[in-house]
């Protein structure tokens, strides 16, 4: 098996660890597996990948989609490192309003799932990072929605204090404030 899986506090995510192949030539590496991710409950389809670069400092986040087209993120480091975090914003959810933080790098070989009806974000913590991440539905601008990154209430612990945000990324709600229509299903 090419990937371990480990359940993390938040009902649905997983860190998941792949296997690399060094040689003298290079590496390789498997990234996605449907058999072995679905024995693991990831069964939505994804339909489409995203590639991002960013520099030291950079913070992408808080972002998710509405529903209907909410989406699963399965997200990984290629060059570089980030803390990447997962916020559960899911109503009636255990664990409602937590956040699960981890550290992807392209020498951790670990990646992150987060399942529909998690904000998802983002802080680089190399010189540079390539980040990529697959997902389970079209992106559809006019369900896009996010909470500002440093909410009090939601207390993320990001290892930065002054990032380098999008114009977008600096005026979003309070996470009580935010747009959200996420009920939990286990």
């Amino acid at each position: 098996m090419p990937f371990s899986f480990t359940k993390t506090k938040i009902p649905g995510v997983l860190i998941i660890e792949y296997k690399k192949f060094d040689d003298n030539r290079g590496f390789f590496m498997e990234t996605f597996q449907k058999a072995e991710f679905a024995a693991h409950g990831i069964t939505l389809p994804f339909v489409q990948d995203n590639y991002s670069h960013s520099i030291r400092g950079v913070l992408r986040g808080l972002h998710y989609q509405k529903n209907p087209f909410a989406q699963g993120k399965l997200v990984l480091v290629l060059k570089g490192s980030v803390f990447d975090v997962g916020v559960d914003i899911r109503q009636g959810s255990p664990t409602y309003g937590e956040w699960i933080g981890e550290t992807l790098s392209a020498e951790n070989q670990k990646m992150l799932y987060l399942p529909p009806g998690m904000a998802h974000g983002f802080c680089v913590l190399s010189d540079e990072v390539d980040f990529f991440y697959k997902v389970t539905a079209d992106y559809a601008p006019e369900m896009d929605r996010g909470f500002i990154w440093n909410d009090p209430e939601v207390g993320i612990e990001w290892p930065i204090s002054d990032p380098i945000l999008s114009e977008k990324d600096k005026t979003p709600p309070p996470f009580r404030e935010a747009d959200n229509n996420y009920i939990f299903r286990e």
